[in-house]
């Protein structure tokens, strides 16, 4: 039932006349971080929500995949043809490969490699990158495990994010990083923001921007820190009074809200 009203709440939002939401691309719902294929597709997960939500930005139409293998899903990337989709099954976590009719090609078991549940990023060589217990990013391919960074050590564990081909990855309290796809260094900045700052989600624009949504302790509102792809810079941010955002076609933040996303259904 909650799919069928999660479903039913993103198609009042692509068949809206009015608004900004079908010009715009949407980079968080509801905290959590969407994934783009191309242009026009945007994948999207939801709470309480089985499968996999596809809209396209061209027809303004929601499909969805994987509703009776996916049973936690959260973190979603496309790669090389695929979907790559983190799950927990049975208090199990995994990365599930869907092809793109959404049928399952395979379920890899990373619960006993990863510290850091759902997050995850995949090489343009389909190597997954994922953070361990002790201070790495490894690389899993072909049932085989190497070591692709050494890392900082923090106290907290990192989110990963594929970007311009290699691997974006925040260590809070420590740094955030851009490797490329050997696990050198592209750029790294420190994490200036005091102890009160945390991290909610990041994600990747259809254009390879990374955006940062994080929030403060004690502060009523979110906020998303745009960066440079080149640089680490921070080159834009803006505060929304919710976990909804999207971006223009010139990159600008937009915050909105879930009643304006969920509007005309009952309950949103």
């Amino acid at each position: 039932m909650r799919q069928l009203v999660f479903a039913a709440a993103l198609s009042a939002l692509v068949t809206t006349a009015c608004g900004p939401v079908p010009d715009n691309e949407l980079i968080f719902l509801d905290g959590r971080a969407t994934a783009p294929a191309g242009d026009s597709l945007i994948a999207i997960t939801g709470s309480s929500v089985p499968g996999v939500l596809l809209y396209d930005r061209r027809t303004r139409t929601i499909d969805t995949l994987g509703a009776d293998e996916l049973q936690s899903p959260a973190h979603i990337q496309w790669a090389a043809g695929r979907w790559y989709v983190s799950d927990v099954r049975d208090g199990l976590a995994s990365i599930v490969v869907l092809t793109p009719a959404g049928d399952v090609e395979r379920r890899i078991d990373v619960d006993s490699i990863s510290g850091a549940l759902h997050q995850f990023a995949v090489l343009p060589d389909g190597s997954i990158i994922l953070e361990t217990r002790d201070d790495r990013l490894v690389a899993v391919r072909a049932g085989e495990i190497s070591t692709f960074a050494l890392i900082e050590s923090s106290q907290r564990t990192g989110l990963l994010a594929a970007a311009q081909g290699g691997v974006l990855h925040l260590v809070p309290q420590a740094s955030i990083t851009l490797y490329n796809e050997l696990g050198k260094i592209r750029w790294r900045v420190p994490w200036d923001w005091d102890d009160s700052v945390f991290i909610t989600d990041i994600s990747v624009d259809s254009k390879g921007r990374p955006n940062v949504l994080a929030g403060r302790e004690g502060f009523d509102g979110f906020m998303v820190f745009g960066f440079s792809p080149l640089t680490g810079e921070v080159v834009r941010w803006r505060e929304g009074p919710s976990v909804t955002f999207s971006v223009d076609r010139f990159g600008e933040i937009l915050p909105d809200s879930a009643s304006l996303w969920l509007a005309g259904v009952p309950g949103g």
